[in-house]
């Protein structure tokens, strides 16, 4: 026995179910940087005013070359006082890392959060080139499995 419906042909929903994965889209464009001219007080001015914990450093065409933490500051700061050094006279250039783990604009999340899990990072600068076009954290990457959750992920 075949059950008919009486409802009648139902319209298809079309539904968007595949959401983009990429870094690129997920990733903060608009970033708050630093000169390797620049002192610490100033980046720790920075970190305050801006509400971030770290921040990528470009020199003059917005090439990267380096990076500066709270961290990177708070050793300064412990350091500073044991050998009576004011941190107001000391350069972004001497403290920051020089050497910068990022990722690929085209990366997937999945590829973001696997570093980030097996790194202690909280960021990676995203780059073009040599030049910085953006920076993904681990919030981001949390933030776009949210939207998608739910969807099928491609």
């Amino acid at each position: 026995m075949a059950i008919k419906s009486f409802q009648g042909a139902r319209e298809e929903i079309k539904r968007d179910y595949f959401h983009s994965i990429n870094v690129a889209d997920h990733m903060t464009r608009k970033l708050v940087t630093f000169s390797p001219e620049q002192t610490l007080l100033e980046v720790m001015e920075g970190f305050m005013k801006n509400r971030i914990t770290g921040a990528p450093i470009v020199d003059d065409r917005g090439k990267l070359i380096g990076i500066i933490s709270d961290s990177d500051c708070m050793k300064q700061i412990s350091e500073g006082r044991y050998f009576n050094m004011p941190i107001c006279d000391m350069t972004v250039g001497k403290y920051m890392s020089t050497d910068v783990m990022t990722i690929a604009a085209d990366a997937n999340i999945f590829d973001a959060a696997s570093q980030f899990y097996r790194t202690r990072h909280r960021r990676f600068p995203v780059v073009e080139n040599g030049y910085l076009i953006g920076q993904i954290s681990r919030k981001d990457v949390m933030l776009a499995a949210l939207r998608i959750s739910g969807h099928n992920w491609r």
